[in-house]
């Protein structure tokens, strides 16, 4: 994610402290915002271990997936079946954020499937180390989350603390070694490949350039760690480009790596001009050879770092709608 925030800590509850440290502070102060109101009540399917395969993850194509972030998740899929309708496509990969020490949502992935769609899980080490979690001192917790993916037997596209080369959570960059993240990313991996999680893809997620972020490659946990790329970006101003935002970094990761690659966050402010530029950045995913993009349709109004990202008036989401007849 495109922005240069940290956000001091979450303890899984009701309440929220988040300390913001530079401009980019701004969208993420969503993933550990609790909800002022009540959800929607909508009552998910029972989990089940039926395998919901879906082959292009084992074989992606570029301009396959369109995704979503919706607010209440994993608590309802609701939101992102609204989605549809302003899109004119189902989403087939949504997206939930889970806390370190909850347990894998089955119930919310096995709604997703259902409805075609993917779950990726951002996983969030906010309360352990990276030294505590790469020593094995997680491990009971991570073997149960495996063994919780294994047995939903569908699809799961697993990241580990996103961004780190960013320095607005506790696990990047200014608060952790490179070393230490690489360490508790290739640890998390193995545990889950020893427990036979083999249903996972696993997606290593970075921040598009800008000034709070560092050198990515430091980050890099080696192709035999990584199925997928992620890359999140996000337009503040009129000046932001598809180039700016996202398509230095994917030069950027192209001269390491081969490995297919999702924009997994990315939004588009009123202030930079929502409208005029979605064509161009779907015309970057395919000329990038891009799998899709998942966006953040979450509304937000705390100024320039916080704002709309949802598709907002007709012009926008006609340019969207046009975007996404151009995916496969």
């Amino acid at each position: 994610m495109n922005k240069a925030r940290y956000v001091a800590g979450l303890i899984v509850s009701v309440s929220v402290s988040i300390v913001v440290a530079g401009a980019g502070a701004s969208v993420w102060f969503f993933r550990q915002e609790q909800p002022s109101v009540r959800p929607q009540v909508f009552v998910l399917p029972r989990a089940s271990s039926a395998p919901y395969p879906h082959a292009a993850i084992s074989h992606p194509a570029p301009g396959h997936y369109l995704g979503v972030v919706e607010r209440n998740t994993p608590s309802t899929y609701r939101p992102v079946t609204n989605f549809t309708s302003v899109a004119g496509r189902r989403p087939n990969i949504t997206v939930y954020y889970s806390q370190w020490g909850t347990p894998f949502r089955a119930r919310f992935a096995t709604a997703a499937a259902r409805a075609g769609a993917v779950v990726l899980v951002q996983m969030q080490p906010w309360h352990a180390s990276l030294m505590a979690i790469a020593a094995g001192r997680w491990d009971g917790y991570l073997h149960r989350f495996a063994g919780q993916v294994r047995r939903y037997g569908g699809q799961v596209i697993l990241s580990f603390a996103p961004e780190a080369n960013g320095d607005w959570y506790p696990w990047g960059r200014g608060h952790a070694r490179p070393a230490h993240w690489v360490a508790a990313w290739r640890h998390v991996v193995t545990v889950f490949r020893n427990a036979d999680a083999v249903n996972a893809t696993w997606l290593w997620d970075v921040s598009g350039r800008n000034r709070a972020t560092g050198h990515i490659r430091n980050w890099w946990p080696g192709p035999g760690y990584v199925d997928w790329i992620g890359i999140d970006g996000y337009y503040f101003t009129p000046g932001d480009t598809f180039k700016t935002v996202i398509g230095s970094t994917v030069q950027t990761v192209r001269r390491f790596t081969r490995k297919p690659i999702l924009l997994s966050e990315v939004g588009i402010g009123p202030r930079a001009g929502q409208a005029t530029k979605l064509p161009g950045l779907f015309a970057g995913i395919h000329r990038d050879r891009l799998l899709g993009l998942i966006w953040f349709d979450v509304a937000q109004s705390q100024g320039l770092y916080h704002q709309n990202w949802r598709l907002s008036g007709p012009a926008a989401i006609a340019a969207f709608r046009a975007g996404v007849k151009t995916l496969g």
